[in-house]
């Protein structure tokens, strides 16, 4: 009795659904050979029968059909209905208020609660084991292109000081997109149906998915929001992903041939790009940012549009390997137009960049049929199946995102010139900044200083007098040396400048504009006290305290020259004391020691003078070397350093970008 009960209980319900309305929108979808598409499950769905375990759903029809048959029985047992069947306790009323009868009914009561318990925990678990086991795996990048993505992170990160961010925004994107669809399926692939007003997409995508799903007509534009179409189930994040409802989901026609040939596809009908609703095109450029492909959809009429080659398929060229091109509605061309009209699809694609992949080599896919008579549908379901089936058309699309990313950023980290900081340019601002120290006066006035302290030790006593003498008689210029210093220092300071605007220049040439820009301000910023700084340097590393040193053959000289002396005084003496009587006469002698005295000390001198020259000049170049360095370490420190530091900076970014785009740019 309770099984003829759950026969007419669900003979009941499904005449109940087969009276249903099917809404192509709102609920499922009616073909033409009669079988029902029901909508794409949400991500939230928990009805273990529309998931599709048949264990799941015996578990329901077999609690289902327990708890009817108690359900009939008890309403059958009717006082009216003689031949109706009769509940335990109204049978025997002798059992109704005794104890033995009350344990009987709680016992009976708790076994059904258990069984039904017991019935519910299995069908849970085996729902819960079923979703388990249909929830995708996750999409995986090879190694190249991770190591791309990883190289394009760096790169934006090593950037955001230097760079706007506009400039960074598109790379931003593909990195955000490339990790939300690396956690999503990849056992799916999604692909966009896009066309103009009137090319006949949604009727294609209906003769793909063997059922009208997408509304067609003559009304324009016809389909208002995006339509999702998955073969297998799993798609729902995918979908999500989209921003497509859970009405506007559905299932394609139920045929196991079609569901091998495409088992992966999430097929997407896309409102029209030229529409006269700005929605409806604003809707179009969001899903086609999202989409592993896409198949472009043209016509006989507007296959040539401008709107289409120069918003969408230009821009787009480097994603011609996961692109087809179909030109639909070749049943309206007579004769060999067709191909005529193909061919000349085929040269606007090659003038928009995109590569077309007739000879086996990567590209684009183009193909013509007619969605309404189906001439040419069974190829592109078998191409689309195959490029369905090798799960990389997400990769693909990732790869070519960075691809367009990187070229974006060319101009910002690329420019095909040479870059960096010559040594001839360093060395030529060392000495640009010696000069405003004036290193080079500076190591000829120390040689001076050692060539008259060399004077004053091996000249004649004669001579020193008369040049104390002559220092004594000069008047003091405090004024005009004040003033001499004065214009000396601006002079310097000039220089300096100059200096550092010369090697910034130099620095930044053949740099992208921002980082010429802040090469400049690092020069800028180095440059501020760098005027003081070298005057300080040239104080303390100029000539040094006291006088210069002497070498070892000075005391000699020195003798040399004090024993001319002594025979001038010797010999003068001796004249005086003959011409007073004093000694007796004798000019020979005396005239000789004083000849030999007069002579000899002006060529000690000279001697000296001869060898002092080479110890001079050592000391000279000696003190301008010093203070050489000390300008070259005090612009190294405060321009040259802050400089390299910005070089090596792009330098870093450029070898990222050369990561990014998989050529190996090198800094130059």
């Amino acid at each position: 009795m309770t099984a003829v009960t759950d026969q007419d209980h669900t003979d009941e319900h499904t005449d109940e659904m087969d009276h249903a309305d099917p809404s192509p929108v709102e609920g499922g979808s009616e073909g033409t050979s009669g079988n029902r598409l029901p909508v794409e499950d949400a991500p939230d769905a928990k009805d273990a029968a529309e998931v599709g375990d048949p264990e799941d759903a015996d578990d329901h029809a077999r609690v289902s059909a327990d708890t009817s048959g108690r359900t009939e029985s008890k309403a059958s047992a009717d006082p009216a209905n003689p031949s109706s069947p009769t509940d335990p306790e109204e049978a025997t009323g002798s059992w109704d208020d005794g104890l033995i009868a009350r344990r009987v009914n709680e016992t009976t009561a708790a076994q059904q609660a258990a069984a039904v318990e017991i019935r519910a925990s299995r069908a849970q678990a085996v729902h819960a084991a079923h979703h388990t086991a249909q929830v995708p795996a996750p999409l995986a990048y090879d190694g190249p292109l991770r190591s791309r993505l990883d190289a394009l992170r760096e790169l934006v990160g090593l950037s955001r000081t230097r760079l706007d961010s506009g400039t960074l925004a598109e790379a931003g994107r593909v990195l955000d997109e490339a990790a939300a669809r690396r956690r999503l399926s990849g056992q799916h692939t999604v692909v966009a149906i896009a066309g103009a007003t009137g090319s006949g997409k949604s009727q294609l995508f209906n003769s793909l998915a063997g059922v009208a799903i997408s509304e067609t007509g003559v009304r324009r534009p016809t389909t208002a929001a995006p339509i999702a179409c998955s073969w297998s189930d799993g798609a729902a994040t995918l979908i999500d992903r989209l921003g497509i409802p859970g009405r506007l989901r559905r299932r394609p026609l139920q045929s196991a041939e079609m569901e091998a040939q495409l088992r992966g596809l999430v097929l997407v009908d896309l409102p029209d790009h030229d529409s006269a609703a700005v929605a409806h095109r604003e809707q179009v450029d969001r899903v086609l940012a999202l989409v592993d492909a896409v198949i472009w959809v043209v016509d006989p009429e507007k296959y040539a549009d401008a709107i289409l080659h120069e918003r969408y398929l230009r821009p787009m060229a480097g994603h011609a390997e996961v692109m087809f091109v179909v030109l639909n509605q070749i049943d309206r061309l007579p004769g060999e137009a067709a191909d005529q009209v193909l061919d000349d699809l085929r040269r606007l694609l090659d003038e928009d960049g995109i590569a077309l992949g007739e000879y086996g080599e990567p590209g684009a896919t183009v193909l013509s049929l007619s969605a309404l008579t189906g001439d040419g549908i069974p190829e592109l379901r078998e191409v689309l199946g195959q490029f369905v089936a090798d799960r990389g058309a997400a990769a693909r699309r990732i790869s070519a995102d960075v691809d367009a990313a990187a070229w974006r950023l060319r101009p910002v980290y690329a420019t095909g010139r040479r870059t960096g900081l010559s040594e001839e340019a360093r060395d030529e601002f060392a000495a640009r900044l010696a000069d405003s120290v004036g290193a080079t006066a500076a190591g000829e006035a120390a040689e001076r200083a050692w060539l008259r302290n060399a004077n004053r030790a091996c000249g004649t006593p004669w001579l020193r007098l008369w040049r104390w003498y002559n220092d004594r008689r000069e008047p003091a210029t405090g004024r005009l040396q004040v003033r001499a210093q004065a214009d000396e220092e601006a002079t310097a300071r000039q220089r300096v400048e100059q200096a550092v605007r010369t090697v910034a220049d130099r620095a930044s040439g053949g740099l992208p504009a921002p980082w010429a820009q802040a090469v400049r301000e690092a020069a800028v910023r180095g440059a501020q006290g760098l005027p003081e700084a070298l005057d300080e340097l040239a104080t303390r590393a100029g000539l040094p305290v006291g006088r210069p040193p002497r070498p070892g053959w000075w005391p000699a000289a020195v003798l040399a020259q004090a024993s001319m002396t002594i025979l001038q005084v010797v010999g003068g003496l001796w004249l005086v004391g003959q011409i007073i009587g004093f000694m007796a006469p004798n000019l020979g002698v005396p005239v000789l020691l004083m000849v030999a005295g007069i002579i000899g000390g002006p060529l000690v001198e000279w001697s000296c003078r001869l060898a002092a020259r080479g110890p001079a000049r050592r000391y000279g170049l000696d003190a301008e070397r010093r203070l050489r360095e000390a300008a070259a370490g005090c612009g190294r420190a405060r321009v040259l350093d802050p400089l390299a530091a910005e070089l090596l900076r792009y330098r870093e970014v450029r070898e990222q970008y050369g990561r990014v785009t998989g050529a190996g740019i090198g800094a130059g």
